[in-house]
């Protein structure tokens, strides 16, 4: 790490350290069982075959000096590991920034492989680190990333790509006055060379003080000097205008040193004088109050820091920094290190409770409850990742944030295996109407798979000649039916006229007697073989 000149790394270079490992490791401590106590320095010690000479002399460096060193000289480390060591590794690498964890196969053929995908994650992301800051000052960071959104809190963006442009913006609040005026510290992205440099002048004090009023007639006729509206007492004299003579103290005056309900003069930290408290100096820090009652060191504590600190005590009350909050300020207010990929707080499955997620859907975990194969709405989340990732569409390929949104891994199956557990079979319909299938499923180190069906179901299309037969065959069915409907129409309708005629003709009365009008025929023969006159 500390070598740079005996590696050769070009200044504007790209520092990649890749470890790879099937054990576990040493750290700082473990070479006293060697008799070695002598700590490790951080410095190069290579011989001429470019060994390390130091193993019998120093102690293995520690987590912290790895760290320093890492960003110092602008390294990213990943560490290539098998399965067996994976979970010791991502411990180490949530405390080693700029570090990521890739799982080494057992014969080590995917290691190219894990190495471009190490270093697109470590590029897609952006994180800004501080060096020097001053104790004193408090910074703030609010971030806008690809979305054009100001997010408060956050130093950090990701799913980047080479040409997208982020924005960051710093807030600095002084929380005390440090003995250097001037101090200077630095803003960088985290494995970047580029650096900003900030020189801070701290102004502690107040225009007012150089119009100051020596014996002021405000402060009882000159008994004390007249700075920021407020006196300061000569010696002798105390009182809001050093009105008030010590030696003209009176016992009597006790009783307006003691509070309702108190039992001794000014709480017993202090002497009343001419009817006020003069508190005592402590050792352990300032008392003040009208009965002395207020100090800045009588506050809650957490792991053993006033305030945690991260805030002021104040009259028994921690005043918590920019950033903080809670009984002893030991609650930090951020959000980014609960925002999940997808752009919600702990991914909609749980509360952000001082910087970390608490999950409270049943089967949700990770840092930001992001793993959970068992939740309802995993099927709707991982399928517009489907939709991306597999098939180049949808939503999210739209908006161009699938690389950001989208951390799985995609494999083409024939057909899905059961799995016993963490993971959820999920089917949807997509654009064409076809059944897209596939599982969500979450390996031992917690690696998110999709397992897509290679060929969606989708619905067979119509066979046109079955389609034109039934046609016709409706057509002339239709007909038929119409043609027995008529037939059966003008039946009835005959049938119903007859009847008709029948009934009538069965009324009618006939009349036998001869007609009067009646004329018979007469008939006139020719008889042509008669020859008389």
């Amino acid at each position: 790490i500390v070598c740079k000149e005996k590696i050769g790394w070009r200044p504007d270079a790209s520092h990649l350290l890749v470890l790879t490992t099937d054990a576990k490791t040493h750290t700082a401590l473990d070479a006293r069982f060697a008799g070695i106590v002598q700590p490790n320095d951080g410095q190069c010690y290579l011989d001429s075959n470019n060994l390390y000479n130091k193993s019998a002399v120093l102690d293995y460096p520690s987590l912290g000096l790895i760290m320093d060193k890492m960003t110092e000289n602008n390294i990213n480390l990943v560490f290539a590991v098998t399965s067996y060591v994976v979970p010791l590794y991502k411990e180490y690498s949530q405390l080693i920034p700029g570090s990521t964890v890739g799982l080494l196969s057992d014969d080590s053929g995917n290691v190219i492989q894990l190495i471009e995908e190490a270093y697109a994650k470590i590029r897609s992301k952006v994180l800004l680190e501080l060096v020097g800051v001053p104790d004193e000052l408090n910074l703030s960071f609010n971030a806008t990333c690809l979305n054009g959104e100001v997010i408060p809190g956050l130093k950090s963006c990701s799913g980047l790509k080479i040409g997208d442009t982020v924005s960051f913006s710093v807030e600095a609040q002084l929380r005390a006055c440090p003995q250097d005026k001037t101090r200077t510290f630095t803003i960088k992205p985290l494995g970047f060379k580029d650096s900003l440099e900030i020189t801070v002048d701290f102004a502690c004090g107040c225009d007012c003080e150089a119009k100051s009023v020596p014996n002021s007639p405000v402060c009882s006729s000159g008994n004390g000097t007249f700075e920021c509206g407020v006196c300061q007492c000569h010696e002798g004299r105390m009182g809001p205008r050093c009105e008030c003579s010590m030696e003209d103290y009176s016992p009597s005056e006790d009783n307006s040193c003691v509070p309702k309900g108190g039992s001794s003069a000014c709480s017993g930290r202090g002497d009343c004088l001419c009817g006020q408290c003069s508190c005592h100096a402590n050792d352990f820090g300032q008392v003040w109050g009208k009965y002395c009652e207020c100090d800045d060191f009588n506050c809650l504590r957490f792991k053993g820091a006033l305030c945690s600190d991260h805030g002021r005590c104040n009259c028994g009350f921690c005043q918590c920094d920019a950033g903080w909050t809670g009984d002893s300020c030991d609650c930090s207010t951020r959000t980014d290190t609960c925002m999940s990929s997808i752009g919600l707080l702990c991914s909609g499955r749980g509360n952000c409770e001082c910087g970390v997620c608490q999950c409270t859907q049943p089967g949700a975990y990770g840092s930001t409850c992001e793993k959970c194969p068992t939740c309802p709405d995993s099927c709707t989340i991982k399928k517009e990742c489907v939709e991306c990732q597999h098939f180049k569409r949808g939503q999210y390929t739209t908006e161009d944030s699938c690389n950001r949104i989208c951390k799985n891994e995609i494999r083409v199956v024939d057909e899905l295996v059961f799995r016993a557990k963490n993971a959820m079979n999920c089917s949807y319909k997509d654009e064409n109407d076809c059944v897209v299938n596939f599982q969500y499923y979450e390996d031992e180190t917690s690696k998110s798979i999709l397992f897509v069906v290679k060929i969606p179901e989708c619905p067979e299309g119509p066979d046109i000649l079955l389609v034109l037969l039934g046609v016709v065959g409706a057509i002339l069915l239709l007909g038929l039916v119409g043609l027995l409907i008529w037939k059966l129409m003008v039946t009835i309708h005959d049938r119903r006229e007859f009847a008709k005629f029948e009934e009538e003709k069965a009324k009618a009365k006939w009349d036998t007697a001869n007609n009067p009008l009646y004329v018979g025929a007469t008939s006139t023969f020719t008889n042509v073989a008669y020859r008389g006159n």
